[in-house]
């Protein structure tokens, strides 16, 4: 290793060091638009190179404005984590290594590393041991997995081959899905061919739970292959489908069930909330992030299934030029998965489960359930403020009087920069989300959030 490297690398960790360092100084937003980052990032494709350490910096400089807190215990939108410091050195390894788990000869021990964090996953949610596993980007690509395992398995169950034949000319797959589902599992199923016109959508309750007598009453419907995708944690209120009873009716229609845990799924973690997901452990198949609760870096998704010869049948390859196999019977990652490159995300989801242990990751789930529980019980003394949901786990969902008022309190409060949430609309009206994900959120960040709220309450005009 030359000096210029060594000396790009301590740079850039100075960097990063100060980033994290001043955190809580920083505006929780971003403090400049689309056209100041443009000028401060574009310009035209030098004709000579430039050196490394200036390039970080003025990248550093240039990014700088642009940059929202999402590491920061202040940040509170979409469900995103932070990176615990196990997981952001692994992270910072994984690159440096830069290892390609596709295949186990080109990564030996990052698809061993896989293969341990993969194991501790499943047994720490509850997953059946005999379940395989993915390491994907995220849950978008994890529900891909899932339900082209599960595509393949319904078909093959009517004799169906839909990797030799294709889907013209196959039976028809009756899709269910929840009213209240994200919208990743429409995109899922438009990419395994299977439209929006194809999808019975069953009724939620009034807590955005899929109803299961209707879910009964649908099935008795029609026969032939079936997939029923349940939901652990909607988006807006945290509100966890009735798995059990969903695993009931799904039996007895012979259905494959696929549940939708991005971030609910992390519920099994924890003794106090692990009643949530009763029944989970009879699906078919999971997708669920590590970047959401277990603050893992971007990017990491996990997909298991319960039928691994349908997993396997879905995503595999061979080539000749492929080098699989070998001493030992190696787990061969491209077996699993859609991607053939791509990153060794084990590694820093390996590094955050040995970091924490089984006791760490449930007490990361509660505080943050409390925090969020904290929050709500202070938005109820705000005038004007209605949280709208049962805080059932990390989810706040509230509004103030009207659409107008509720949208004007988000933008001074995301524009004040204490923190940062996003809006949403819920049963036809502008609401707020507070998500609580971030292994550093403190008491003291919810008061801050509870002020900045009420502070823009206040300000009607």
């Amino acid at each position: 290793m030359d000096t210029s490297a060594k000396t790009v690398l301590a740079r850039t960790a100075e960097i990063a060091i100060d980033w994290l360092e001043t955190l809580e100084q920083r505006p929780a937003g971003e403090t400049a638009g689309v056209q100041e980052l443009r000028a401060r990032l574009g310009g035209p494709l030098p004709r000579d190179g430039i050196g490394p350490v200036t390039v970080v910096e003025e990248l550093a400089r240039a990014a700088e404005p642009g940059l929202v807190a999402i590491p920061s215990g202040r940040y509170f939108g979409f469900v995103i984590g932070g990176g615990l410091p196990a997981a952001v050195a692994a992270d910072w390894l994984t690159s440096v290594w830069d290892q390609c788990p596709a295949l186990y000869a080109c990564g030996p021990a990052a698809t061993v590393a896989e293969e341990v964090a993969g194991a501790w996953l499943g047994q720490l949610l509850g997953l059946p041991p005999h379940a395989s596993f993915a390491f994907v980007p995220g849950c978008q690509t994890a529900h891909l997995t899932c339900l082209a395992a599960a595509r393949h398995h319904v078909l093959h169950a009517v004799g169906w081959d839909v990797g030799e034949h294709g889907l013209a000319g196959a039976p028809p797959i009756r899709v269910l899905v929840g009213e209240r589902r994200h919208a990743s599992i429409d995109r899922t199923f438009r990419w395994l061919g299977i439209g929006r016109a194809s999808l019975t959508v069953v009724p939620a309750d009034g807590s955005a739970r899929m109803d299961a007598t209707r879910l009964r009453a649908a099935l008795s419907g029609g026969d032939g292959p079936t997939i029923v995708c349940a939901q652990a944690g909607e988006i807006n209120t945290g509100a966890f489908d009735d798995l059990d009873a969903i695993a009931d009716v799904a039996a007895e229609a012979g259905a494959w069930l696929h549940v939708d845990g991005a971030f609910g799924l992390w519920a099994a973690a924890s003794p106090r909330f692990r009643h949530l997901v009763h029944g989970a452990e009879r699906a078919d198949s999971w997708a669920f992030d590590a970047h959401k609760w277990l603050n893992v870096p971007y990017d990491s998704g996990m997909a298991y299934c319960a039928h691994p010869d349908a997993h396997r049948a879905a995503m595999s390859v061979t080539a000749d030029y492929l080098v699989q196999g070998g001493p030992g019977q190696p787990r061969e990652p491209m077996d699993w998965t859609p991607a053939f490159s791509r990153r060794a995300r084990g590694f820093a989801v390996y590094a955050a489960l040995r970091s924490l242990g089984r006791q760490g990751v449930a007490d990361m789930v509660e505080r943050a359930c409390d925090h969020a529980r904290s929050f709500a019980e202070g938005l109820a003394t705000i005038p004007g403020c209605q949280v709208l949901n049962d805080v059932a786990i990390n989810q706040v969902l509230f509004r103030f009087e009207d659409d107008e008022i509720t949208d004007r309190v988000l933008r001074r409060v995301v524009d004040g920069g204490e923190v940062w949430m996003s809006g949403t609309t819920f049963d036809g009206h502008r609401a707020i989300r507070m998500s609580v994900s971030n292994w550093q959120t403190t008491d003291h960040d919810i008061a801050r959030a509870l002020d900045a709220f009420r502070e823009a309450a206040s300000c009607r005009v």
